[in-house]
Order: C-alpha cells, then sequence, then structure tokens
C-alpha cells in the first residue's frame, strides 16, 4: 500500500473535521478549533493542557515547528474560551489556589442573533448539523450561520437542540464607570491588604513606559517605586497576576487577581486595571482606525483587551494581522461607529491615526 504524503495527510484529516481540505490544512486555526471541539468531547472537563497535548500530538512529523504549533492550538482554545465555546470552573476537589484547578468544560450548544439575521454557533454540541453544515462560515475559530431567503432560522436551530443566547448576556462587561473610579475602588482594596512580605518572581507592567508596545513595559521590579499590575510566580501552575504596592523595588501589599468575587479571569481584571491606570494618568492606551480592502475598516489595538472585549470585536469582525499593532479586526463601515464609541466609553482608550490599506 502506497503511503500517503504528508499534504495528502493534511487534507485526509481536515475533511474529516468536516472543512473545505482545497483551502485549509492542519496548521489553518480553523483546523484547530475544530479538532479542538472534536477532542473535547471525549476529554471535558479536563485542563486545557490536556486538550492542548489532545490536539498537537498526532501534528508530530506533520508540521515542522511542533512547539510553535503548540503556541497557536494554547492561543486558539484561549479564544475560544472567550468566544464561549468553552467554559472556565474550579475543581471545588483541587487546591484553590493551583492554576491547574481550573477546568474547562464544553459549553452547551448555543447561537447568538445579530442584526443581519446572521447566527454566531457556540459551545460543543454532539448534534449533527448535516442539514446546515454547507452553509456554516469558518472564520478563525468562529462558526457563523446565515439565514436562507424568508427562514426563521432562529426556530430551526432550536429544532436542533441550540439555546438562544441573548446578545446582551453574551456580550456583558463591567458596568460602565470613568477610569479614575475603578482605579480609587483597586487603590481601596490595596490599602486595606496586609503586608505581603517577599513575592517570588514579580514582574512588572511599567506605566512609565510607551503604551503602544505591550510587551516592552513589562520589566522587573528594580528599583520601582509606586502601584502596579503584576504577576507573581507559583509552585505549580502560571503566574498568578496582582495589583501590587511597592518601595524601592520592594513589595509591601498586594491584592490578587481575579478578585474573590470576580467572573473574569486574572488577565481580564489586571488589563482593564491597567487601562485605567494609563486613562488616569492622562496617557491612554491606544487603538486606530484605518480603511482596509473592499470598502472595510481595520480597528488596531496596541494592548490585550478583556475577554469580555474580544468577545465583542469577534462577534462583528474578522481578526486580521496588521504590523506595528498587537492584533486588530477587520469589520463593515457600519459597525465602526459603535465600536469606536465602545473603545473610548467602555476601554478608556484614545483614537490615533491609522493607515489605509488599498489591497
Amino acid at each position: 500500500m502506497r503511503r500517503l504524503t504528508s499534504s495528502e495527510v493534511h487534507a485526509n484529516k481536515v475533511a474529516e473535521l468536516g472543512l473545505d481540505e482545497t483551502v485549509l490544512d492542519l496548521t489553518a486555526v480553523e483546523s484547530i478549533a475544530a479538532a479542538l471541539r472534536r477532542a473535547a468531547h471525549f476529554l471535558c472537563p479536563c485542563p486545557s493542557t490536556t486538550l492542548v497535548r489532545a490536539v498537537s500530538e498526532p501534528l508530530r512529523g506533520l508540521v515542522e515547528d511542533l512547539e510553535g504549533m503548540r503556541d497557536k492550538i494554547r492561543e486558539t482554545l484561549e479564544a475560544m474560551v472567550a468566544l464561549g465555546d468553552f467554559l472556565e470552573h474550579r475543581d471545588i476537589e483541587s487546591d484553590a489556589t493551583s492554576r491547574a484547578a481550573v477546568l474547562l468544560y464544553a459549553a452547551p450548544a448555543g447561537f447568538v442573533s445579530r442584526e443581519s439575521g446572521a447566527m454566531i454557533l457556540l459551545g460543543i454540541s454532539t448534534l449533527a448539523l448535516d442539514s446546515l453544515g454547507d452553509r456554516i462560515e469558518y472564520e478563525s475559530h468562529l462558526r457563523r450561520l446565515g439565514p436562507s431567503l424568508g427562514e426563521d432560522l432562529g426556530a430551526v436551530l432550536e429544532q436542533l437542540g441550540f439555546s438562544e443566547v441573548p446578545s446582551d448576556q453574551w456580550l456583558r462587561a463591567p458596568r460602565r464607570e470613568a477610569p479614575t473610579q475603578h482605579l480609587a475602588y483597586m487603590d481601596r482594596l490595596l490599602d486595606a491588604a496586609q503586608p505581603s512580605g517577599e513575592v517570588a518572581g514579580l514582574s512588572v507592567l511599567d506605566s512609565n513606559r510607551p503604551v503602544r508596545f505591550y510587551r516592552g513595559r513589562w520589566t522587573s521590579a528594580g528599583t520601582l517605586s509606586g502601584r502596579f499590575v503584576a504577576r507573581r510566580s507559583q509552585a505549580y501552575g502560571g503566574d498568578l497576576w496582582c495589583y501590587v504596592e511597592m518601595s524601592n523595588g520592594r513589595p509591601e501589599r498586594l491584592v490578587d487577581l481575579p478578585l474573590a468575587d470576580s467572573r473574569w479571569r486574572g488577565c481580564d481584571e489586571a488589563w482593564r486595571l491597567q487601562m485605567a491606570i494609563d486613562a488616569s494618568r492622562g496617557s491612554a492606551q491606544t487603538f486606530s482606525i484605518s480603511l482596509g480592502p473592499r470598502n472595510s475598516y481595520v480597528m488596531q489595538f496596541f494592548s490585550p483587551l478583556p475577554m469580555w472585549a474580544q468577545r465583542r470585536l469577534d462577534s462583528i469582525g474578522h481578526r486580521v494581522s496588521r504590523p506595528g499593532s498587537l492584533f486588530a479586526y477587520r469589520m463593515a463601515e457600519d459597525e465602526v461607529a459603535e465600536e469606536v464609541r465602545f473603545a473610548k466609553e467602555a476601554l478608556w482608550l484614545d483614537e490615533t491615526k491609522g493607515n489605509s490599506e488599498t489591497s
């Protein structure tokens, strides 16, 4: 029997995932997302590392850079958690301070209606969608479904076992407030915190560094004094997020993130707090709007966004790559004004001039 070539294996496996093997290979985000959904049927609830391993190991020998592929799988999984395909919950039988105690559960099959009549599909469904499969649009980790003329698509999906998720619930965000209000609230919590003593593996997000270079803002504690968003190491699992007060490089007190009563991830709270710090200092983080291809527009960002903001952008735009930005979204012209207003009012960002894209 003839041995299949690598490209033939890619094509066969992509077809098994229900995707177009003439356009995609196994390294495409669409293929990774489909593989993660398939693995979730058998493995969830489980830690995220289990899903990443289940999807990455079969690619050994099929991709040149397996470690880089693992990073891409992790990023895709994080985006799917933000979208609502997976739900994060703590394992009540594990150590509550351990990152490994967070398990991923397959979210039930659901959909969110858009004003255009299209639906965003959510969750990990075991239901057959054969009658709709050819109509599903796969864009990165998203699945969209457009209605046929005169069709009540919501009713069709409900008959298939999908539940509608109200848009305002799916796109839920913290209540609107001024950045100074949010910063004052966090400062009160830090004022009431007990002395921290030495903190292992502390790295700091330095507010004095330029807001348009997120990675370059991270530094060691050094001789810094003041209050900072930071990360600290722990014996097992990933680094923890915190808000820390320091004097000449020595931590004096800190508040771990997420807060005990929060529904957000630690990084979500930390990134929002840094936005409040920057805006309160008069050096707000920024975004830009530029003309994209075929009468679309591109919204570029230079710092990470909380999950609730990313989910909103995922619902109305397509994630694209733009030099000089951390990430960007292409969107229709009629979506731009609302998203600019949201960025300014909910995220406390300033708009800077962007460049036109003519291709």
